[in-house]
C-alpha cells in the first residue's frame, strides 16, 4: 500500500475547524485599532489573508488591565466586540476561518496605559526589562515598561473571568471560530509560569505544579464557557521575549503540556527558539520533539503547530516530522497571498518594517499580489 507523503497544502480537521489547508497566520500585532477599536481597515487585512488555513488574529486585550501597547484592539467593550463583527465577517467571505488571541500583557504594559494611570500587575513586582510601544499624534516610539506590582491571589478569579467572557464574545457575538489563549512572549501567564517573573510563595509560586495552576485554571474555564474544540494555547519554553526566563524549562513545559492533554484542545502553538529570532538559543537547550512526545504520551489530541523562523523546506520538513500544523508571521505581512507563493515556489515580498507598527493602509493593505 502505498501513502502518500503529507504536505503544507493539505486539509486538516482541528477541533470543531475544518481547515483548508495546514499553514496558519500568525498573530501579529500592527496597532491599527485607535482606543483598541478594530477598523474597517482591519476587515480589509484580514479578508486578503483568509487564504491560510487558519487566521490567529493580533493579540487582543481581555481587559483594559490586561492592556500593553497602543492602539491594539480588545475584546472587553460592547463597541470593541461589535467591531469585531464585520472583520470575522469579511475572513468568512473570503473563505477563512479565523480565531482570537486572548491577551493579558501583566507588567509588559505603562501607566498611562492602565486604568486610572495604574501600575501594571505581574505575579511578582518585578519591572520587566523590555519596552512597550506608545503612540502619539501617529507617531510611535519605544518606551521601558512601568514598574508593576503583585497581584494578590484574590484578584485571580477575576482574571479568569476577564478571560471567560472575552472568550464569549469571541465566539457567541463577535463571530471567531474560537480563541488562542496566549500564554507565551513573557505576558501575564507565561509570567506565572516562569521563575524570572514569578517569586510567589504562594499557591501560585514555588513549584511547577503553583506556577502553572493560573494558565490551567484558565483552560478550564475557557474550554467550559465556550467547547474545547474551539480553544487553542501558544506556549514559548525559551524565548527571551519581553525578559521571560526560567532556568529550566524542560520539566516545566513537560508538566504543563501533560496537563493540558485531558482537555482536548484543539491545537497546542509552539515557538521554537526566540520569538521573532533564532530557533535554536545555545544557551537554552530544549527538546521540542520531546515536548511534543509528551503531550502525545498523555494522550493530547489536539494539533501540534509550530512557529518561529520557518520557510516552505522547514515547514514541509515539520510536517513530514509530525506537525501538524506551522505558523508564518511576518512572511504573511508583505504577502497577503502567502500560501499561493509557498505553493508555487514563488518569491516573497519583503516587508516595509517602518511600517509594521502604527499607521494605516501604507504598508498594511498595499502589498501586492502575484496576480497585481
Amino acid at each position: 500500500m502505498h501513502y502518500r507523503t503529507a504536505t503544507l497544502f493539505d486539509p486538516l480537521q482541528v477541533g470543531d475547524l475544518s481547515l483548508a489547508n495546514r499553514v496558519v497566520m500568525a498573530p501579529l500585532t500592527r496597532n491599527r485599532a485607535p482606543d483598541a477599536v478594530p477598523t474597517p481597515l482591519m476587515a480589509l487585512y484580514y479578508s486578503q489573508r483568509a487564504s491560510a488555513g487558519l487566521i490567529i488574529s493580533e493579540a487582543t486585550a481581555i481587559s483594559q488591565q490586561g492592556q500593553g501597547y497602543s492602539d491594539v484592539p480588545g475584546l472587553y467593550a460592547e463597541e470593541q466586540v461589535e467591531a469585531w463583527k464585520p472583520v470575522t465577517q469579511a475572513v468568512h467571505k473570503a473563505g477563512g476561518k479565523i480565531v482570537c488571541q486572548l491577551w493579558h500583557v501583566g507588567r509588559v504594559s505603562h501607566t498611562s496605559l492602565q486604568p486610572h494611570g495604574a501600575a501594571p500587575v505581574a505575579p511578582s513586582a518585578i519591572t520587566a526589562k523590555t519596552k512597550t510601544v506608545l503612540i502619539k499624534d501617529g507617531v510611535p516610539s519605544f518606551v521601558d515598561t512601568s514598574e508593576p506590582r503583585a497581584l494578590q491571589a484574590y484578584e485571580l478569579p477575576d482574571i479568569v473571568h476577564a478571560y471567560v467572557a472575552a472568550a464569549r464574545n469571541a465566539v457567541h457575538t463577535a463571530g471567531f471560530d474560537g480563541v488562542e489563549i496566549h500564554a507565551a512572549n513573557g505576558y501575564l501567564l507565561d509570567q506565572f509560569l516562569k521563575v524570572g517573573s514569578n517569586q510567589r510563595r504562594d499557591d501560585f509560586g514555588g513549584s511547577v505544579e503553583n506556577r502553572a495552576r493560573l494558565l490551567l485554571e484558565v483552560v478550564r474555564a475557557v474550554t467550559d464557557a465556550v467547547g474545547a474544540g474551539k480553544v487553542g494555547i501558544r506556549l514559548s519554553p525559551v524565548t527571551p521575549a519581553n525578559d521571560a526566563f526560567d532556568p529550566d524549562p524542560q520539566p516545566l513545559f513537560d508538566y504543563v503540556v501533560r496537563e493540558l492533554a485531558p482537555f482536548n484542545l484543539a491545537y497546542v502553538h509552539v515557538i521554537e527558539g526566540a520569538t521573532g529570532g533564532p530557533r535554536v538559543l545555545p544557551d537554552r537547550p530544549f527538546d521540542y520533539t520531546g515536548l511534543r512526545r509528551a503531550y502525545r504520551a498523555a494522550a493530547g489530541k489536539g494539533a501540534w503547530m509550530i512557529n518561529n523562523g520557518l520557510d516552505k523546506a522547514l515547514a514541509q520538513e515539520a510536517v513530514v516530522g509530525g506537525a501538524d500544523l506551522v505558523a508564518f508571521g511576518r512572511p504573511f505581512i508583505a504577502n497577503p497571498d502567502l500560501v499561493e507563493r509557498l505553493r508555487k515556489g514563488k518569491p516573497l515580498n519583503e516587508g516595509d518594517r517602518n511600517t509594521y507598527y502604527g499607521g494605516g493602509a501604507k504598508g498594511y493593505t498595499d502589498y501586492p499580489t502575484l496576480k497585481g
